[in-house]
């Protein structure tokens, strides 16, 4: 099972872990694994492009199966607004995918 944190502080999301597996069927068919995994890279990917920063980012390229993002300190008005719309973006993209692989993918806001 693929587990997500989501992290919010002050009603912001400031970071989001995801570890595991899906194992919804077999390594390079994995829809639930394909979906979770486009999600949290484009979401990366986006806030590096239009929100003109690199966020720290953890992942294990050995193993696979973890990813940890986390906003920067002191963005502008302007980084800090787009970078809300994308997390919050993926974080209602993890919910649709749990909503229908609850066996497989579990979504935690914390």
């Amino acid at each position: 099972m693929i587990q997500v944190t989501v992290h919010k502080k002050n009603q912001r999301i400031v970071s989001f872990e995801m570890t595991g597996h899906a194992n919804f069927s077999e390594h390079g068919s994995d829809i639930v694994c394909a979906g979770v995994s486009a999600l949290a890279i484009t979401t990366v990917n986006s806030i590096e492009k239009l929100a003109g920063y690199q966020p720290i980012v953890e992942v294990d390229e050995v193993e696979g199966g973890y990813l940890y993002m986390e906003v920067v300190e002191d963005l502008t008005k302007e980084q800090e607004h787009t970078t809300q719309i994308l997390l919050n973006s993926l974080l209602l993209g993890l919910e649709d995918i749990q909503s229908e692989y609850q066996d497989f993918l579990a979504v935690t806001v914390a």
